[in-house]
């Protein structure tokens, strides 16, 4: 293990590093720090919260509600963090979040939206307006995706989508009425208020529909799948001719989302750390599964350097 560590870093990714102007020496760090954003209302227990994980956080001055933490600090068996108080999330993740400049009532896609942290971040900006509508390929990621969404209770207004990103072409539901969704519950062909408990013929036919176990992404060819939806998204009592219908080219303008984050990095430890675990993995599983451009799991030349994107405002 440790030899490994050792060995230097393979020379397609410095090819890589060096093409986006990207410093390699970040990838040696040891003392990358890590954060997490509290839960507006929380605002209170932050002296509380620093007693209990026994650390003093730092407030991160550019990024509101952010703290910085030492990078050996455990958070994800502390009462706050089980209650819904912090969340693990860094830095470059609520950077881009930031930058969507997101206003009350907009509508936003969030494309590769696994795990979830900028997912509720986006929720928390929004309150109690507008909507989010959440799309991932890969459906167990996904499924997290929601669980995070439960559990800060920050699903009333989102959507969840598994589906391939690059082709994801449905427009977000513009109406948020109870009364309608009360006058369409009965009819046939609409969504009832959504529960994880799925009639058995329902699941029969989406067992059938779905890849063998193998394989946790979808085709390219599938039509999105609705995993989730809150009560106030705009699916309930919608039907699914008009959830599914595809928003043209000439009508993004009109019809389209306000915002839309596309495939920012990845919350907690940041890309660096994604990339120093590959010195015990090994240099070439991190050749097969990030460089190696004859991958067929969606991951193109801009997710990978999105990947990176911790590098830049870290």
């Amino acid at each position: 293990m440790e030899e490994v560590s050792k060995l230097p870093l393979p020379e397609a990714f410095l090819d890589f590093l060096q093409a986006n102007g990207l410093d390699a020496s970040i990838y040696i760090a040891s003392d990358t720090p890590r954060y997490i954003r509290l839960k507006p209302g929380s605002e209170g227990d932050l002296r509380e919260i620093e007693a209990e994980i026994n650390c003093n956080l730092e407030r991160v001055a550019w990024l509101p509600g952010f703290f910085s933490l030492p990078p050996h600090l455990q958070i994800a068996n502390s009462k706050a963090y089980k209650e819904g108080k912090i969340y693990g999330i860094d830095a470059a993740s609520g950077a881009a979040v930031l930058a969507l400049n997101i206003s009350g009532g907009d509508n936003v896609l969030d494309l590769c939206a696994a795990p979830g942290a900028k997912l509720c971040m986006i929720a928390d900006l929004l309150g109690d307006s507008g909507s989010v509508t959440g799309v991932d390929i890969a459906r167990h990621r996904l499924a997290a995706c929601r669980t995070m969404l439960q559990k800060y209770a920050l699903g009333d207004r989102c959507r969840l989508f598994v589906a391939d990103g690059t082709t994801f072409s449905l427009g977000p539901v513009r109406k948020f009425s109870h009364s309608r969704s009360c006058e369409s519950a009965c009819k046939e062909d609409t969504f009832t208020e959504w529960t994880s408990r799925r009639p058995w013929k329902e699941r029969k036919k989406a067992r059938k529909a779905r890849k063998p176990a193998a394989s946790a992404l979808i085709a390219e060819s599938d039509s999105p799948e609705l995993i989730f939806y809150g009560r106030d998204s705009g699916v309930l009592g919608t039907s699914k001719s008009e959830l599914y219908q595809i928003v043209c080219r000439s009508e993004v303008l009109s019809r389209g989302y306000d915002k839309v984050l596309v495939d920012a990095e990845c919350t907690h430890d940041g890309s660096i750390r994604h990339i120093q675990k590959y010195e015990h993995w090994g240099w070439e599983t991190l050749h097969q599964r990030v460089l190696n451009a004859e991958r067929t799991d969606n991951l193109t030349n801009l997710q990978v350097t999105d990947l990176l994107y911790c590098s830049i405002t870290s």
